[in-house]
């Protein structure tokens, strides 16, 4: 006598993860931190003095765009970066000993030597002006910086493609061969597309890093949102203010990366391999 099947209790499908990350709760709680602040300054200062908040609102337009920069500055490391390190992640994996271990040499380097290390070698070893055509073209802070953080974008974004590639069962790479595919066109038609998914979600976590570090940038003379705050402090000349305009642009910074943070969260969940 043959045993029946046991019929295994229903469970409902898991839900696939929604776009939670728009829920505000975190900001509104970042907001709600930074007005205590700005009223507590209030509340030290002298009756005659200007409020926080309308120093805050008078100094936004300068700041903000100050933080345009920022953004600026991290968009072209991060595109720089990412075409340089796809090149450098491939010559990783490449056949050739010699290009594999200079490849794997300079990601090393650069993606374990501190940023603001490099950005001071960016700024004062790269010529200030440049000679095109008989014409003098000055070369601002910002794009030398920029420049000090595409090298670790660049590295950083190898290491991710090279663990992409290398993630993939070899059987890809056989079952391509078998079809008489180069090892070029195996790399573009059939590896880098099922990489794609797992490098999107490190490379955002990355730009929202390379975005962060873009404070460091003030040290070395660059006229960003924190060297524009600072000069904002300097300007009013108030103790009191300093949490309040500090915290403004803390919150602006949060809410620039926050959500990227949680798609990339979303992302991982979405694409994570199911077994």
């Amino acid at each position: 006598m043959t045993d029946l099947p046991v019929l295994l209790p229903f469970r409902p499908p898991t839900p696939r993860p929604g776009l939670e990350f728009l829920d505000g709760r975190w900001i509104a709680y970042l907001a709600l931190a930074i007005l205590l602040a700005a009223g507590a300054a209030q509340a030290q200062g002298t009756p005659a003095a200007e409020s926080a908040f309308s120093v805050i609102l008078k100094w936004t337009p300068l700041i903000g765009s100050g933080f345009l920069l920022n953004i600026l500055i991290s968009v072209i490391a991060m595109a720089a970066g990412t075409l340089i390190g796809l090149a450098l992640g491939l010559c990783q994996i490449s056949l050739l000993p010699p290009v594999r271990a200079g490849s794997w040499l300079v990601t090393q380097f650069f993606r374990n030597a501190p940023w603001l290390v490099m950005l001071f070698y960016c700024i004062f070893m790269l010529p200030f002006r440049i000679t095109v055509f008989g014409e003098v073209v000055e070369i601002p802070n910002w794009v030398r910086a920029t420049i000090g953080l595409t090298l670790p974008v660049m590295a950083n974004v190898s290491e991710i493609v090279r663990g992409a590639v290398q993630s993939l069962p070899h059987g890809q790479w056989e079952a391509a061969e078998s079809l008489a595919f180069t090892r070029g066109q195996t790399l573009r038609q059939v590896i880098l597309p099922q990489c794609l998914k797992r490098m999107l979600p490190p490379w955002m976590n990355l730009y929202a890093i390379v975005i962060m570090s873009t404070p460091l940038t003030s040290i070395v003379g660059v006229e960003e949102a924190m060297t524009l705050t600072r000069g904002a402090l300097n300007a009013e000349r108030r103790g009191d203010l300093l949490i309040p305009m500090y915290g403004a642009l803390l919150l602006a910074f949060f809410v620039y990366c926050w959500p990227i943070a949680r798609l990339t969260r979303w992302l991982e969940q979405r694409n994570q391999v199911r077994v």
